[in-house]
């Protein structure tokens, strides 16, 4: 879907609720940033990056300070938006909520955004799982908000937006060891590389982890930042280009009405 010069995927697991995974077209900033960064953390231009999240914001039909994000810091916190929203983002790296009028957004540069539903209930949450997060339980920790709001984990549908893929995301050993101490059956998850290099399936991950918690669907959009660089922005792609730092994609959603 396209609309102002935006490019948004969607899925109809969503369907329902307003959402999009957004791409880095149609956006304000220019140089390591060009396109649509909407992270705060980052260093572009504190201008762009509010025009750029305005046009999320519009695309969404919510008002731009209700574009809600968190400081995320690669853990399971969830949190509750409210009406209210923040004035300081929490510490978090998912949030939930059964208002209609904000918008649920979690920033990504190759750690996959997870997007949820409840329908019924008209509950949704977003979460961003890197593998330390989807590792310590961070999809697990929104789907139990989503219940404290009137949720019911079976009815829940959830997407997994752009993010690394198994073919570019090499590890190391310790990487490796770190899942297979958790769970021997975490093997299943790495293909060798060269030498005593692995590639890590973090969509696959999620996915399973989510199918595990018992959401009634779960699928991935089936777009990897690192290879598609007019796309995407990518936090591997640009550390290994040795430049100074990246964008942030928004993937958001919000209830209708």
């Amino acid at each position: 879907m396209a609309q102002n010069n935006l490019e948004i995927l969607t899925s109809d697991l969503l369907a329902g609720a307003r959402h999009g995974f957004f791409t880095r077209r149609g956006g304000a900033s220019s140089g390591v940033y060009r396109g649509l960064n909407c992270g705060p953390g980052s260093r572009d231009q504190a201008e762009a990056v509010r025009l750029n999240r305005a046009r999320v914001a519009q695309a969404l039909a919510v008002p731009p300070e209700r574009l809600l994000s968190l400081h995320q810091i690669h853990s399971a916190e969830a949190v509750v938006a409210t009406p209210e929203g923040w004035s300081e983002r929490p510490r978090a790296d998912a949030m939930v909520t059964d208002r209609p009028g904000l918008a649920l957004g979690v920033l990504t540069a190759d750690c996959a955004p997870v997007l949820f539903h409840d329908a019924g209930a008209q509950v949704i949450g977003a979460a961003h799982a890197g593998w330390r997060g989807a590792l310590d339980g961070v999809l697990e920790a929104t789907l139990e908000a989503m219940e404290g709001l009137g949720a019911a984990t079976a009815r829940v549908r959830a997407v997994v937006g752009p993010t690394i893929s198994q073919r570019a995301y090499e590890v190391g050993p310790e990487f490796y060891y770190r899942f297979a101490d958790e769970d021997p059956a975490h093997a299943r998850y790495f293909a060798q590389g060269e030498g005593d290099r692995m590639r890590f399936d973090l969509p696959v991950f999620v996915l399973d982890r989510l199918r595990a918690a018992g959401v009634a669907e779960a699928a991935w959009i089936g777009a990897c930042t690192y290879s598609d660089p007019d796309r995407f922005f990518s936090y591997r792609r640009t550390t290994r280009a040795g430049e100074t730092d990246y964008g942030r994609l928004i993937s958001a959603i919000a209830l209708e009405g």
